[in-house]
């Protein structure tokens, strides 16, 4: 990277950090329960909400409580459950003729972040009527309140039930548009256990993964503080106490909601501190062929910390210290080795494959380019690099020789 690019890069993250006291983060309100969104409703003068879901939660059953709960109230309600895996700008324009068709002035995201990122950009749409999504993409081009925003998450890994971010796919320009501003953040969240235990093992899995991720990266960049390192170093522990029980038995009421409070304590960390380039990769990956992103980043994570090298080793060894998969006397090495071994692992015990076979050695250049732009100067890593650098993990990722 050119002296001047990494020079002003890291002028721009120092900026940041210094200003991080003084940004209007908050904090969604906790429920633990659907039936105590009534009163929420109410006291926020609400009268017709979307739900903003997928057409697997409904099938599931997991927006009856909910349904039940807003008919009791009298509060009318319509339902858009075309949400796709990664919600893309098709999604949000048709939910957006949903809200204004039935004179909505709330939402509702119940399912994962896929139903929660469309909700906060249906809800910039409100607000901005004459933008597009691709306009309100970026940092900080969201600056009016959204209506009311509920994030019921019935997975544990997003985090998106307390962040400032949206991903939405262009699938024309096959790219992703990612939306972070402070009003996205819900007003509410709604931590219930009880929703996630139907979710399928492989998603327990990779939307753990994610979450894992999220903390990792939040740990590890140059923007952390005391309130996000701690919330970041919590998350990592209750992953690695909890993901595999979850895995192993769905009905494991504790560690389901041990997970859900782990993926919201990254969420925060996140939202604050930032991800990096684990994400960038795997946005660019799942614009170009529509991979889980819990997948991609979980795949991704081992590749992108070994290459940090020794810009990252004390702090993955205190994670790894934190998840005791290694000792306080191994050196900074070994003590990050060992914890970037350890998440190896543990996807292999949690068949995430190591690899992604859908990557196309001809795109890999569009895709190395989409994750600089996305990451530089944002995103505070511990150690910066070009498109170039880059894209060697296209190649190491997707098993392609170069």
């Amino acid at each position: 990277m050119f002296i001047l690019k990494r020079l002003g890069c890291r002028m721009f993250q120092t900026a940041f950090k210094i200003v991080l006291p003084i940004l209007p983060y908050r904090e969604p309100k906790i429920l633990s329960s659907c039936l105590e969104l009534g009163d929420a409703l109410k006291k926020e003068n609400v009268n017709s909400v979307l739900i903003v879901t997928d057409a697997g939660i409904v099938k599931n059953g997991l927006t009856v409580a909910l349904l039940d709960e807003l008919t009791k109230n009298g509060i009318r309600y319509a339902l858009y459950d075309k949400t796709q895996p990664n919600p893309t700008v098709e999604n949000v324009e048709q939910a957006l003729s949903l809200y204004l068709e039935n004179g909505c002035n709330a939402l509702i995201a119940i399912g994962g972040g896929s139903s929660m990122d469309c909700a906060k950009a249906v809800g910039s749409r409100v607000v901005y009527p004459k933008r597009t999504v691709g306009q309100l993409g970026g940092l900080l081009r969201v600056l009016r309140r959204l209506p009311t925003l509920i994030a019921i998450p019935t997975t544990a890994g997003t985090g998106s039930e307390t962040t400032l971010a949206s991903v939405i796919t262009d699938a024309k320009a096959q790219s992703k548009y990612a939306l972070m501003s402070f009003p996205l953040i819900p007003h509410y969240a709604v931590l219930d256990a009880t929703l996630t235990y139907t979710l399928p093992t492989h998603l327990t899995a990779t939307t753990g993964m994610d979450a894992l991720t999220h903390a990792v990266e939040a740990y590890i960049g140059r923007s952390t503080t005391r309130e996000t390192r701690r919330l970041a170093l919590e998350a990592t522990r209750l992953i690695f106490e909890n993901l595999e029980r979850a895995y192993a038995d769905g009905y494991d009421r504790e560690a389901r909601e041990n997970m859900l409070y782990a993926s919201y304590k990254a969420g925060v960390a996140f939202s604050k501190s930032y991800v990096g380039y684990i994400h960038a990769i795997a946005h660019s990956i799942g614009g170009k062929y529509g991979t889980p992103h819990g997948l991609a980043n979980a795949v991704i994570m081992p590749y992108v910390l070994r290459s940090y090298g020794k810009s990252a080793y004390k702090k993955l060894h205190r994670l790894g210290v934190a998840t005791c998969v290694c000792s306080a006397s191994d050196s900074a090495e070994i003590g990050a080795v060992k914890f970037i071994d350890a998440i190896v692992q543990l996807n292999n015990r949690m068949n995430i494959p190591d690899t992604l076979p859908e990557i196309q050695r001809q795109d890999i250049p569009e895709m190395a380019e989409h994750a600089e732009k996305e990451a530089n100067p944002l995103y505070p890593v511990p150690k910066l690099m070009t498109r170039k650098e880059l894209e060697v993990f296209y190649y190491k990722i997707g098993g392609i020789e170069r």
